[in-house]
């Protein structure tokens, strides 16, 4: 049975102050925003408002004890102008796996679904229709409970948002191989998109970019041999002719990019590896020449290209651009798809029209 969201439009409409032309990355944001709020043991008075700030108390729980968790995903506009989503009930579910290990209560995967059309739906006009451009959508949860004691919160706020963005097109980047911090170990939060993963990285980012590098590369928390993440992305590695990604072991995310480019790269024919991945063996393959690239793969991106990668003494220089294939072709096979100009064969994509809005 549909949710009863009430929908209030603003009177204010502001996208014609927008240059989609030239959209900066995440400081532009649409006219609407979903909002639903657990009370009671129950998700109640869902509704689509205009964005707009909103009040906190300075006791509640988020501030002091961390209780958020967050998504990351896209509508875009198919080639022939159709608002489109990309396995949005994945994002749902792994919402719910990190409330889960946040102590947070889920939220109904079909709420989570029908917000996020409905608002879609309501600010499609939103979604920049230039190629490689998109509407990026945030879903996050946090507590609201005004007490300063260490438990669960009994009160949540769940709120989408979205905003346009512009082609990500990136310089191939640099990495070092962190020695000292960690961004995960098993049995920690690293599973769970959890607010505070991405507050733990901001040092050790700073620090590799002070040492002249673009970005970190996670190492485990054991020994800093096995190979987990890319900054805020996960990672994969062409070695001879296969194609070689980190096991998600409980410290690793289980991105939907990533398990997305794992499924078309099976279905293309090609050899992919799932598995712990120690440096030695990175080290051992580029020295045999035959480390042929190197990619993270996450929502913003899809694809960012590694160009170089120090590891302790070891200086790790990937080929150039024009010789690398795989992780050009997932990227295009993904904005393709996203795009309607390749076949869905996977059935991942969903076309959001003005109907959802009659249910809401």
């Amino acid at each position: 049975m549909p949710y009863d969201i009430t929908i209030t439009k603003t009177t204010k409409p502001r996208i014609g102050e927008v240059d989609f032309e030239n959209i900066p990355f995440g400081r532009v944001f649409s006219d609407h925003m979903f909002v639903a709020d657990y009370r009671d043991g129950e998700w109640q008075d869902p509704r689509i408002v205009p964005f707009e700030r909103f009040e906190m108390h300075p006791a509640a729980m988020v501030l002091h004890y961390g209780q958020a968790i967050f998504e990351g995903m896209k509508a875009s506009k198919s080639f022939d102008g159709r608002p489109m989503l990309m396995r949005p009930e994945q994002h749902s579910r792994r919402l719910n796996r990190s409330a889960e290990r946040m102590c947070m209560p889920s939220l109904p995967e079909d709420l989570f679904l029908q917000g996020l059309r409905s608002l879609v739906a309501v600010d499609a006009d939103w979604i920049p229709p230039q190629e490689g451009s998109a509407l990026y959508i945030r879903p996050y949860m946090f507590a609201m409970d005004e007490f300063i004691g260490v438990k669960p919160s009994q009160t949540y706020r769940f709120i989408i948002f979205t905003g346009p963005v512009g082609p990500y097109y990136p310089k191939p980047v640099s990495l070092i191989a962190e020695s000292k911090y960690v961004r995960a170990v098993k049995g920690g939060t690293g599973e769970a998109k959890a607010a505070g993963n991405y507050a733990g990285s901001l040092l050790p980012a700073k620090i590799a970019q002070d040492k002249g590098f673009d970005q970190v590369m996670w190492m485990d928390g054991h020994e800093f041999k096995y190979i987990q993440e890319v900054g805020t992305m996960n990672i994969f590695f062409v070695i001879g002719d296969k194609v070689v990604t980190p096991a998600t072991d409980g410290a690793i995310l289980k991105g939907i990019t990533r398990d997305s480019i794992i499924q078309i790269l099976k279905k293309k024919g090609y050899t992919v590896e799932e598995k712990p991945l120690h440096i030695d063996e990175v080290v051992k393959a580029y020295k045999a020449g035959q480390l042929k690239e190197v990619f993270g793969s996450g929502t913003a991106a899809v694809v960012a290209h590694v160009s170089k990668i120090q590891y302790q003494d070891t200086l790790m220089e990937l080929p150039p651009m024009e010789e690398r294939e795989i992780g050009v072709m997932v990227k295009a096979e993904i904005d393709g798809l996203r795009s309607g100009k390749i076949e869905d064969e996977f059935g991942w994509t969903e076309e959001v029209t003005s109907d959802v809005l009659a249910d809401a």
